[in-house]
C-alpha cells in the first residue's frame, strides 16, 4: 500500500443465522487476527443482525437496501461460512442475491468451517455464484475443522494464523489492484 492509499473497506459477512451456530465466534476469532492490518478498514455484516423477509418482495425492504449499499461500500469481501450438507446456508444465498453491480470487479476470500472437509464444500460452491457476479474469488482461505480444532490458542499453533496472513495479504492485493482499475476504467459486464 502507497501511503497516500486509504485504508481498503473489507466487509466481513458472517453467513450463518442458525439458532445456537459459532458463525458468530468464528467471526470474532478472525477479527481478532485481522484487526492489526491497518492497511485494512474491516466492518462485520453479521446475517443474524438484518430483518430480512422470509419471500423476496417486489420492492427492496429497507433491511435489504441496507445491506446492499453495505455491499456496494466495501471494496472486498471475507465470507465466514459453515459447510450445511455439503454447502452453504440459504441465508448467504438470500443476501448474497440482493445485490448484483454491487459486487462486481471487487475479491472475496472464504473462512469457513465444518467438520471433516472443515467448510471447503461450501466455498466451492460459493466460489460459482461469486463468479456469476464478477467478483474475483481468492484461492488461499481459511478452513476450520471445529471437531478436531477448537478456536482457542494452542502454544506454537501457528498455522491458522499464517493462513489468515496470506489471505489478507492476497485481498490486499486484488483489492487495492482492482480499486485501480475501477478508477481508470469502467467495467463491461
Amino acid at each position: 500500500m502507497t501511503t497516500d492509499s486509504a485504508p481498503l473497506r473489507v466487509a466481513v459477512i458472517i453467513g450463518s443465522t442458525r439458532e445456537g451456530r459459532i458463525g458468530d465466534a468464528v467471526g470474532r476469532w478472525f477479527m481478532e487476527r485481522a484487526r492489526h492490518r491497518s492497511e485494512l478498514d474491516l466492518a462485520v455484516l453479521d446475517l443474524a443482525d438484518f430483518d430480512f423477509p422470509v419471500h423476496y418482495p417486489g420492492r427492496a425492504t429497507d433491511q435489504m437496501t441496507e445491506f446492499t449499499e453495505e455491499i456496494a461500500r466495501a471494496e472486498a469481501f471475507v465470507v465466514v461460512t459453515p459447510e450445511y450438507n455439503r454447502s452453504f446456508p440459504a441465508s448467504l444465498k438470500q443476501a448474497i442475491d440482493f445485490a448484483y453491480d454491487e459486487w462486481q470487479t471487487k475479491p472475496v476470500a472464504f473462512v469457513s468451517y465444518g467438520h471433516g472437509s472443515a467448510g471447503l464444500y461450501a466455498v466451492e460452491q460459493l466460489r460459482s455464484v461469486f463468479t456469476e457476479l464478477h467478483t474475483v474469488t481468492l484461492r488461499n482461505g481459511v478452513a476450520l475443522d471445529i471437531l478436531q480444532q477448537s478456536l482457542e490458542e494452542h502454544p506454537g499453533d501457528t498455522g491458522r494464523d499464517r493462513s489468515v496472513g496470506l489471505m489478507l495479504d492476497q485481498l490486499g492485493w486484488w483489492g487495492w489492484a482492482l480499486r485501480e482499475a475501477r478508477a481508470v476504467r469502467p467495467y463491461v459486464s
